[in-house]
């Protein structure tokens, strides 16, 4: 099945905006930043915040886990450590299934989704940042799903 934040991203993303902004706005519901308000803070972070660095689907889901697990002003160190740490598991997946985080480098690449992109797949995306940005928002709602069922655990 493929969710509204997919579908929400790879709109965006074909009226234009970059990677990070789709990314960051699909999740304006869960973040509290507006639509407008994300594409705002995400202009910057395309192509890698144009110097071709990390990819910006990546800097908008990690923006996103930010947002979404706010700092605990009793315990900003913890705060940090529990964001990072989310950062890095993002990256980390995100890697697994493209073999880069450098946009330079990904963009040198050509993907086709298959079944470690099922909401690309599923889309018909053929588009190299649509394949991306949609799997980056599957990466952070499989997070999200994982926090909330490890929260519900406890």
């Amino acid at each position: 099945m493929i969710s509204n934040h997919c579908e929400l991203a790879s709109a965006y993303h074909k009226q234009g905006f970059n990677c990070c902004q789709s990314v960051l706005a699909a999740f304006s519901d869960l973040t509290g930043l507006s639509e407008q308000a994300s594409f705002d803070i995400g202009g910057g972070f395309g192509a890698g915040a144009g110097t071709g660095e990390l990819c910006g689907a990546v800097s908008g889901a990690v923006m996103t886990l930010g947002l979404v697990t706010p700092v605990d002003a009793s315990d900003p160190v913890g705060s940090k450590k529990r964001t990072v740490a989310l950062s890095r598991e993002l990256q980390k997946r995100f890697s697994e299934k493209f073999g880069a985080l450098r946009c330079r480098e990904l963009l040198q690449n050509k993907f086709t989704p298959d079944d470690t992109t099922p909401a690309a797949k599923a889309m018909g995306l053929t588009g190299h940042c649509d394949i991306m940005i949609v799997t980056a928002v599957e990466i952070v709602e499989e997070m999200l799903a994982e926090r909330a069922q490890h929260t519900a655990g406890n």
